[in-house]
């Protein structure tokens, strides 16, 4: 795709037709062309907001077999799991909790009201193109839940020539993963499809010491399947369909039972959208969208021992873009319905619309760049929430830019904070948001760095207490409500270069995630992490190293249980056998680390993997 690099890129068509700006995805040829900080195809130069861009290629060599492995080696990101692959994750943002940011799929947002988090594990690497990680408040782009940052994940597009991509790949804990996909363009109508099937024998997920706790393995199947599809009605004027279904059947322990205790979890997105330029300078975007997340656990051959329960976000927006010389106006107009059904907890069977609407101003001016945003979020639940950002760049140079940035932001309570029987309080609020940061960005042909400094303060916090101070008579073992008051405040630092031919990359994190209120640091969450790699080709073969830190963390709120610090030494291979054919293996966790991410819950040893793919993402 030819898409002008401008430090207000214009859209071209084809780029708009997905919905909102949120749904574009670039080929690692554009790796400077954001979408998340803004909404709209923006020059990563120009973008104010502090992010991260995987692409295709980085996916590949990274020597993760699964999203939570690659996000784990990102800055300013830790990473939770109950087990193996398949068990439950979830992703802390800067120091912010698995609840506090946003996930999207190609535009659609995900995740459980209940619990409120993705279901990380249910989704495949195999078909993410590329992804966006954007650090800090984003409320008024995002609405609820935006506080530590936003993660955008894109699945394969279709553009230029057919194309067909393969591969196959086993190894260690009896993996097995295939996945294929074609797509192209032809006329005007762009086409993309993958399905996946990964496979994992795995191992137990909780540890001796854990009431959970059984010998046997613990894995998991996922078959997946996504489509997009879109189509040309005139130059200025494009149409299109997105769907993606995955199935996660995954075993967990549940004490020494022989019962193949087990999660049937299904994602399920589809969508449709819409764009047209009504002048020169002004477009109209618009989505129609529906993600459902069903789990449903298994944990005795009893019809008892059976629960279900499933979100539907049904999402509907509208995005005006006017670009006026340089700069841009941006107005949208949102509307989110959340439904919960569960068939064993009645109280959950609710549900909650929140209409909102934003405006931003992005202005350009030589070396000065400036952007001015704010949003209303109205809630049947909880009522009508208003934020705002601001944002200031100077560029010294062309290749050194500081930044200085203030916004605030809120989370929505839960359905399980809210009505969960004996825990939820119906009248709990959202936890709110202020944060301001700084940083220096310096870009220079192969080598970049930044260094970032964050302090958001977060007050509402909405914590589990086992005395329940606000409803004592009805919740005999405690309750969610809102007490306390949090501030995550840090430095990330990242850089990467190339010398002679090999690749450097690394970043390192201090950060402070501390509970105001009780002066303790916040569960799971270490004050120190980095990571390390370099990656060297020769001809056709490219290896690479990878080392992972992270110092110690704590389980609990009150800080008594120590999950110790890690390190993890990753290698890989990479050797393009022909044009189209290319072998790949990998090594994870070289050393045999024995480490936990959550207290009683197991982690991989080491792994041997090696693969083999036609064509390339």
């Amino acid at each position: 795709m030819n898409f002008p690099v401008a430090r207000r890129a214009a859209p071209t068509s084809l780029a708009l037709a997905l919905s909102l700006c949120s749904s574009f995805a670039f080929a690692d040829a554009l790796p400077e062309i954001l979408v998340t900080a803004s909404r709209t195809p923006q020059a990563a130069t120009d973008t104010l907001a502090d992010h991260t861009v995987i692409s295709a290629e980085q996916i590949v060599r990274s020597g993760a077999t699964n999203l939570i492995d690659l996000l784990q080696k990102q800055r300013a990101i830790e990473v939770v799991r109950n087990g193996g692959p398949g068990t439950a994750s979830s992703v802390l943002i800067r120091g912010a909790d698995a609840k506090q940011s946003v996930v999207l799929i190609d535009g659609i947002r995900i995740g459980s009201s209940t619990t409120g988090t993705a279901n990380w594990a249910a989704l495949p690497l195999a078909t993410i193109e590329r992804i966006e990680i954007v650090y800090g408040p984003l409320a008024t782009l995002y609405g609820a839940d935006a506080i530590g940052g936003v993660v955008q994940i894109f699945t394969r597009q279709g553009d230029g020539a057919p194309r067909i991509t393969a591969a196959i790949s086993a190894g260690s804990d009896q993996t097995r993963n295939a996945d294929v996909g074609i797509s192209g363009k032809t006329g005007g109508f762009s086409y993309a499809i993958a399905a996946v099937r990964d496979q994992d024998d795995g191992f137990s997920a909780a540890k001796p010491g854990s009431s959970s706790y059984n010998a046997d393995n613990d894995g998991y199947r996922r078959d997946s399947v996504n489509a997009r599809f879109s189509a040309d009605v005139n130059a200025d004027s494009q149409v299109g369909l997105q769907y993606l279904h995955s199935r996660l059947e995954a075993q967990y322990d549940s004490g020494a039972s022989s019962f193949d205790t087990r999660t049937v979890q299904d994602l399920d997105n589809v969508a449709v959208f819409a764009n047209t330029r009504i002048t020169p300078n002004w477009r109209l975007q618009g989505q129609a969208a529906q993600a459902d997340d069903k789990s449903i656990s298994i944990s005795s051959a009893a019809t008892s021992g059976t629960s279900y329960i499933a979100t539907r976000q049904n999402q509907f927006s509208v995005q005006s873009d006017l670009t006026i010389g340089a700069d841009l106006l941006q107005v949208l107009l949102e509307r989110r319905e959340e439904e919960v059904v569960s068939g064993s907890t009645a109280a959950l069977n609710t549900r909650r619309a929140t209409n909102s609407a934003g405006a931003s101003y992005a202005l350009n001016r030589g070396p000065h760049l400036a952007s001015a945003s704010v949003r209303r979020d109205n809630s049947s639940q909880y009522g009508g929430k208003t934020t705002g950002a601001l944002a200031y760049g100077y560029r010294f140079t062309p290749a050194l830019r500081a930044n200085a940035s203030f916004g605030t932001s809120f989370r929505a309570p839960t359905f399980n904070d809210l009505y969960y029987p004996g825990f939820g309080v119906a009248s709990n609020k959202p936890e709110h948001g202020r944060n301001v940061e700084g940083g220096l960005y310096w870009k220079d042909g192969a080598s970049e760095a930044s260094v970032t400094y964050f302090h958001n303060r977060l007050t509402d916090l909405l914590v589990t207490a086992a005395v329940c101070p606000v409803e004592p008579a009805t919740h005999t073992f405690g309750c969610a409500y809102n007490v306390d008051r949090a501030t995550l405040s840090g430095v990330t630092i990242g850089a990467s270069t190339r010398l002679y031919a090999i690749d450097l990359r690394g970043s390192l994190d201090f950060q402070d995630p501390r509970d105001d209120t009780t002066a303790k640091q916040l569960v799971r969450r270490a004050k120190r992490h980095a990571q390390f790699s370099a990656e060297y080709t020769v001809g056709a073969l490219t290896t690479g190293a990878g080392v992972q830190l992270s110092g110690r963390r704590y389980d609990d709120l009150a800080n008594r249980n120590t999950l110790g610090g890690y390190g993890l030494v990753n290698l890989f291979a990479l050797y393009q056998v022909t044009g189209d054919w290319s072998v790949l293996a990998r090594w994870n966790n070289v050393a045999d680390k024995k480490y936990e991410l959550a207290r009683y819950y197991g982690t991989a040893g080491s792994q041997v993997f090696v693969g083999l793919r036609y064509g390339m993402r």
